[in-house]
């Protein structure tokens, strides 16, 4: 089969490997689609995640959908040829964590796409049966890769706690930061801000339902929603971009006693944030690790209001030009909002 390796920063190579068959318990899966996530482009670009250093050669890629190729011994509910959605983080269900449910800080935690955990960006896989979702009705199975990213921001809605008539700002509109907006105003908030540079990003965001848009080389976004809501702040302030001053910006932005949720993964292994204005506000800050018992919902909600996220998606590249997706989205090019390998149209393992 072939494996896409990231191999340095900003260098891919296209490999061959074996697969072998799937043991008891696992389905063999031909990898039909991929969405890049944030994280990906952080080993592309950067070298590392936040504190976690990048190993090469890996293979990146945790969006993933496929179609059964194999059923290992035991395993019933699914036939050769069904259409499924890939759980990317596998559990040990038994450490103190899993057994109380937060699988998502599970001891044990496999994520493919680690260093030592080979991600999707190949033609075969082999996962535990439980790992797989049924692709919804209506649903292509290049939409359905946003079950992953649509499941983190669900699980930052834990954090969140909407309650209809607030309001919110969002900075960083690219994907998460973009389908944020949507479920808040799905959740009932009166308006939400979005804060981004790039221009497109922040019309797909209007797009994704953003009452306003605030580029910050323009203006500084602290003061125009001060200004905006009579010097109060917002409910709440999501950092869907962990970029330079966004974190310390959210705690200026929301108001006192307010929410500051950080979805992102700041590039910086120790982040500064000001201490003392969180204190005098006695804001609730919280971080998102991945998600948790959210991607069945992610599945019905992107079902049910498929004309809503599917036109996220704006861009796809077969596996031989992974590099290039890549490269386009490192540099905001030509619109780009989300963008996914489709190794289904790929040259033919």
């Amino acid at each position: 089969m072939r494996i896409a390796e990231l191999i340095a920063q900003h260098r891919f190579r296209l490999t061959e490997g074996a697969i072998n068959p799937p043991q008891p318990g696992y389905v063999q899966v031909r990898v039909t689609s991929v969405g890049i996530c944030g994280s990906d482009l952080h080993n592309f670009a950067d070298g590392h995640v936040g504190d976690t250093l990048s190993v090469y050669p890996m293979v990146l890629g945790h969006e993933p959908s496929g179609v059964v190729e194999k059923l290992g011994e035991g395993v019933s509910g699914w036939a050769v040829g069904d259409a499924a959605l890939l759980e990317p983080a596998i559990y040990c269900y038994h450490c103190e964590y899993c057994l109380t449910g937060r699988h998502n800080v599970c001891s044990n935690l496999r994520f493919l796409s680690q260093p030592q955990d080979p991600g999707f960006f190949r033609d075969f896989v082999n996962l535990p049966a439980r790992n797989l979702l049924p692709l919804p009705k209506g649903l292509s199975l290049m939409q359905a890769t946003l079950f992953e990213p649509l499941a983190v921001v669900l699980h930052s809605m834990k954090f969140v706690q909407p309650r209809p008539g607030e309001t919110a700002v969002v900075f960083g509109t690219g994907p998460i930061g973009q389908m944020t907006v949507a479920v808040l105003k799905m959740s009932g908030f009166s308006r939400v801000w979005a804060v981004d540079p790039v221009a497109h990003r922040r019309e797909q965001a209007v797009l994704a339902g953003a009452d306003a848009a605030i580029d910050p080389r323009a203006c500084d976004p602290v003061k125009q929603i001060m200004a905006d809501t009579g010097k109060r702040g917002v409910d709440v302030a999501i950092d869907c971009a962990a970029l330079g001053p966004s974190m310390n910006q959210c705690l200026n932005s929301v108001r006192s006693a307010g929410r500051v949720v950080i979805t992102a993964i700041p590039a910086e292994a120790e982040p500064s944030l000001q201490f003392h204005v969180m204190r005098r506000k006695e804001i609730s800050l919280f971080n998102v690790r991945r998600s948790n018992h959210e991607s069945e919902l992610a599945l019905e909600l992107l079902a049910t209001h498929n004309s809503r996220f599917a036109p996220m998606i704006t861009h796809t590249r077969p596996l031989e030009k992974v590099e290039e997706a890549f490269f386009i989205l490192e540099r905001y090019e030509d619109g780009v909002g989300k963008i996914a390998i489709d190794l289904a149209n790929s040259s033919a393992p």
